[in-house]
């Protein structure tokens, strides 16, 4: 399981790749898809996910849509134009640091 620290610097980058994915989601299936791609290393909090949902949807990143499921209302999460082309940003972005790091760490000074 990885630090809080590192899960709260990825997280928007993460979100953003996984509605790159998926024409929608809801976020307990955004909770599930985490858990699953990264092999229980990454669990994320409803109380750590849903501001960052809810700060993508404030900045015109993500759309919401509500769909009546079981006689509850479930809203699902996509990108709008503008959030594909920053989720494509984000994850080069984030290809690049880590290899960065990968340099660094490997390095012997």
């Amino acid at each position: 399981m990885f630090s809080n620290e590192l899960i709260r610097g990825t997280l928007r980058t993460i979100v953003l790749k996984l509605l790159a994915e998926e024409e929608k989601l809801y976020g307990y299936q955004i909770t599930q898809k985490v858990e699953e791609v990264s092999k229980g290393n990454i669990k994320l909090t409803y109380g750590a996910l849903y501001p960052t949902l809810h700060k993508l949807e404030d900045e015109g990143l993500v759309k919401t849509t509500s769909v009546e499921v079981d006689n509850r209302l479930r809203k699902y999460y996509s990108l709008t134009v503008s959030g594909r082309k920053v989720a494509e940003e984000k994850i080069a972005e984030y290809k690049s640091f880590t290899e960065t790091m990968k340099r660094l760490i490997l390095s012997k000074s």
